[in-house]
């Protein structure tokens, strides 16, 4: 089966070129004990309801919080929604946002695990996808192991708390998340079953 390399991203969203970055890590580990309620110290949350962010992409961490802060501010019609999120960046100003996404970019993402039972099929739709229904190959942008690219904007997904993978996955599928570049993960999403979602989702916790 041919791969499909379309442009893919299962975890926030897409930034689409590198950005200039300026943040502070030091900076950043002061301004963040509000964010370790949900995503704890070293950005490795203990409550697999929310992110793992430690290791992320700076820039990546950066768009994110600017999205929330843009939904904050247009009543949820651009950005990102999360009425939870709201509330954390509204005080936050733009060197802020990039101070934060340095300090959690600088620490070190725990590894998960993938449960054997997922293995085969989660490595067949994450390395080939399925083009008879048009579901892209996630390591086109994701990379072999998960860590997404830097300067292409793609974050890292490996690791990540499968409860959160199935949420946001869920998210981009019923249009309730929509600040993907042109609505591509919209468009991906609604090609996956629920069995699929979940399979991803576990399969990545600890793919490396």
């Amino acid at each position: 089966m041919m791969k499909m390399l379309f442009p893919l991203t299962l975890l926030f969203g897409f930034i689409g070129t590198a950005q200039a970055f300026d943040g502070d890590a030091e900076a950043g580990k002061a301004k963040s004990a509000v964010c370790a309620a949900c995503h704890s110290a070293d950005g490795n949350s203990a409550v697999d309801m929310y992110p793992k962010i430690a290791g992320q992409h700076a820039p990546y961490i950066y768009k994110q919080l600017r999205d929330y802060k843009g939904g904050m501010e247009s009543g949820g019609k651009q950005g990102r929604s999360n009425n939870i999120m709201f509330g954390m960046v509204a005080a936050l100003s733009d060197q802020d946002m990039k101070d934060l996404a340095a300090y959690f970019s600088s620490q070190k993402m725990k590894p998960g695990t993938t449960a054997e039972n997922v293995i085969e099929r989660g490595g067949q739709l994450y390395r080939g996808g399925d083009a008879e229904r048009g579901i892209a190959a996630c390591i086109a942008c994701h990379g072999p192991r998960g860590n997404g690219s830097d300067l292409s904007g793609f974050p890292k997904i490996s690791f990540q708390h499968a409860n959160y993978l199935k949420t946001t996955l869920q998210e981009f599928r019923e249009g309730k998340r929509a600040n993907d570049l042109n609505g591509m993960m919209q468009d991906i999403a609604r090609k996956l079953t629920d069995e699929d979602i979940e399979t991803l989702s576990q399969y990545l916790g600890g793919l490396h």
